[in-house]
């Protein structure tokens, strides 16, 4: 005889954070397929500019499924005990989340037409999210992945490269603020900020996977003789 076959209640918060993650990251590929957003160059734009077509419920929807994913990746590796709530990578964790939360409610301004302050809170958000969530991921694989080298090393790689795409935007307003072309000009914006998203949605899950994994393996039926 056999015990319950019925999923485990401890696999489920992984589960949904990967399948909010994946769901957000298809529908702002969809994004760039369905028309009006089809006509943005994603290599010159911003993913913050699908919000400013009618396709904007879409990108909102899909940036609060990372959200919410994103949080359900943080709250399992409380849950599983495996990093304290009480810990800087949970507090950047959290600050990645609300930042996207932020993103939705201060779109994308369209800075030809003048200043902002929604614009400005917009890119604050922004920056704060790109920067907290590498960060996070590197504090948490230390913890997480003590006992995982490999893990530990993808979720690390994940999280500098995420850090590399942001230093690309810091060079290029180093260089404009020493006399050379705008920043947004120099690089290519939206070829940078795809890059650096992939990164990060890829760290994020990597804290995810070996939750799921190991809830399965804990909670699997057992053969009862």
């Amino acid at each position: 005889m056999t015990s319950d076959p019925a999923p485990p209640r401890s696999i489920t918060l992984p589960a949904m954070g990967l399948a909010a993650l994946a769901l957000g990251a298809a529908l702002i590929l969809l994004l760039q397929i369905l028309p009006p957003t089809d006509r943005i160059n994603p290599v010159r734009r911003t993913i913050s500019e699908y919000a400013l077509s009618s396709n904007k419920w879409i990108f909102d929807l899909a940036v609060l499924l990372v959200a919410l994913g994103s949080a359900a990746a943080f709250a399992g590796l409380v849950r599983h005990k495996l990093l304290p709530v009480r810990s800087f990578a949970v507090l950047l964790g959290a600050l990645w989340t609300v930042s996207l939360l932020v993103v939705i409610v201060f779109p994308k301004h369209n800075w030809a037409i003048g200043p902002s302050t929604g614009g400005n809170v917009h890119r604050i958000a922004s920056v704060v999210g790109f920067v907290c969530l590498p960060v996070a991921v590197l504090l948490a694989a230390r913890i997480v992945f003590r006992h995982s080298l490999l893990w530990r090393r993808l979720a690390q790689f994940l999280a500098v490269t995420s850090l590399l795409w942001f230093g690309a935007i810091l060079v290029a307003v180093g260089i404009m603020a020493t006399g050379g072309p705008p920043w947004w000009q120099l690089l290519p914006l939206g070829l940078v900020e795809r890059g650096m998203a992939v990164n990060e949605l890829l760290a994020v899950a990597t804290l995810a996977v070996p939750l799921l994994r190991r809830a399965t393996v804990v909670h699997a039926p057992e053969l009862v003789k």
